[in-house]
């Protein structure tokens, strides 16, 4: 009786683990930025928020640097990497025209890394449209979506931007 109840005690985890092993396990690539505009400081002010394993990886692959990023052992060349890349693959430009941004800095969250950028001195009325470019890790993972939301006056419009459909355009 007793060697029945052990053999139970380890056929439920080896059960368990057999299960996990043959169903597979679906990583989500997906970032979310938030664009806003600020009335008062009178600029748009972005957050994008990106995996730390995937802008990590992107970083190795794309420009061999080992980040090891929020961990103590981090690249002080980290942020200008990640900079460097967001300023290739992360686009806003007003009436056709791209528009340039500065890019405030990072922290980390849990399992996400959150970068801050702003587009300063931004006069709305002088604006008809606007548009949002965001490639960020499509070229390294072919399911990466890029959530965008922009805030302004009032006014909400969100895109799912993917490798094929990167860029998001909206009446001001």
């Amino acid at each position: 009786m007793m060697k029945l109840k052990k053999a139970k005690i380890w056929v439920l985890p080896l059960v368990i683990l057999l299960f996990f092993s043959f169903s597979s396990a679906h990583k989500f690539y997906v970032s979310v930025t938030n664009i806003s505009y600020s009335e008062d400081d009178k600029a748009f002010q972005i957050t994008s928020r990106v995996f730390i394993d995937d802008l990590d990886k992107l970083l190795k692959e794309r420009y061999g640097v080992e980040a090891k990023l929020a961990t103590p052992k981090e690249s002080k060349i980290a942020d200008e990497y990640i900079e460097k890349y967001f300023r290739t693959k992360f686009v806003v430009e007003f009436d056709g025209e791209i528009v340039p941004y500065n890019f405030l800095g990072k922290r980390y969250d849990t399992d996400v890394v959150i970068c801050y950028l702003e587009i300063p001195d931004v006069d709305l009325t002088e604006i008809k449209t606007m548009s949002v470019q965001n490639e960020v890790l499509t070229d390294l993972f072919d399911e990466q979506k890029n959530v965008v939301h922009i805030k302004w006056k009032g006014n909400k419009k969100s895109f799912v931007l993917i490798r094929e459909n990167n860029k998001g355009m909206l009446n001001l």
